[in-house]
């Protein structure tokens, strides 16, 4: 068993197929059409057919609720892995990104937390 999809909450898929592919680096798998709204994957460039993250559509009346409460307690909605944290850190700051903790020791890992500007907190994370 293996972990091929895994999704993100996003209150604009536009929005975020531009901020997932022109800030962070992904790369746009899928977009098909799915009802009133799209089946909208992005995939890692280093990792073409691996894990895909669907860019999914917050409409459920629990999604927003639950964003807001994890982004009002600083919780991550989900973690990507990088080679150097303080490296990706100020490569996004650079472009503008929004970070809610700068990139600080935890163990074995660095980790810092952006803003994805969909309503999610999202850990960027790499072994120290």
């Amino acid at each position: 068993m293996r972990i091929n999809v895994t999704s993100v909450l996003v209150d604009d898929q536009e929005k975020a197929l531009r901020f997932y592919t022109e800030t962070l680096g992904f790369q746009k798998k899928n977009d098909l059409p799915a009802g009133e709204s799209r089946w909208l994957t992005v995939v890692s460039p280093e990792e073409p057919d691996g894990v895909e993250l669907v860019l999914e559509p917050d409409e459920h009346p629990a999604a927003k609720p639950f964003k807001e409460a994890l982004a009002g307690d600083g919780i991550p909605f989900t973690s990507f892995a990088v080679d150097d944290v303080h490296k990706e850190y100020e490569r996004l700051r650079g472009l503008g990104v929004r970070f809610t903790q700068e990139p600080t020791q935890m163990g074995p890992l660095t980790t810092a937390v952006l803003d994805d500007t969909c309503g999610n907190l999202i850990m960027i994370a790499s072994h120290a």
